[in-house]
């Protein structure tokens, strides 16, 4: 059962709806920067990965999703006592959906007058991250 789903997308195309759609399903929300002010310009009730996290996003928005709050909430192995429990601990919740799409990297470094500051800035850390621990999580969480 999908309780908590994270967004955090570059292509924002159709986000807005697919959200509403999660919400009306009482699916909570976490997202991050842009997205999260997207989501919530059209009202839907987003927490902010900052709130989650207990940290702030930092360095350009560099880091966001890669603290343990989001990660061990996507791996954790739902019929692991082991992991449940060390959730609990920590008071961490597990995250059930993970919705990414990375940065437009191929076409960034295509245009002619790229510089290498901003191919550099286009190679997508968090999400990539996230959807490979969703990947392996796969039993767990929908990617």
């Amino acid at each position: 059962m999908i309780k908590k789903a994270i967004i955090s997308v570059s292509d924002k195309t159709g986000i807005v709806d697919f959200a509403k759609r999660l919400e009306k399903l009482g699916i909570g929300i976490i997202s991050t920067g842009g997205t999260e002010k997207t989501l919530k310009q059209q009202g839907v009730l987003v927490t902010n990965i900052s709130e989650v996290t207990g940290f702030p996003e930092c360095l350009d928005g560099r880091v966001k999703t890669l603290h343990p709050k989001i990660h061990a909430g996507i791996l954790a192995v739902r019929d692991n006592k082991e992991h449940m429990k060390k959730l609990e601990e920590l008071g961490i919740e597990t995250i059930d959906m993970v919705v990414v799409n990375l940065y437009p990297f191929k076409q960034t470094i295509m245009k002619d007058d790229v510089t290498l500051k901003e191919a550099m800035e286009n190679i997508d850390i968090g999400g990539s991250s996230m959807l490979r621990a969703a990947a392996k999580n796969y039993k767990g969480v929908v990617a």
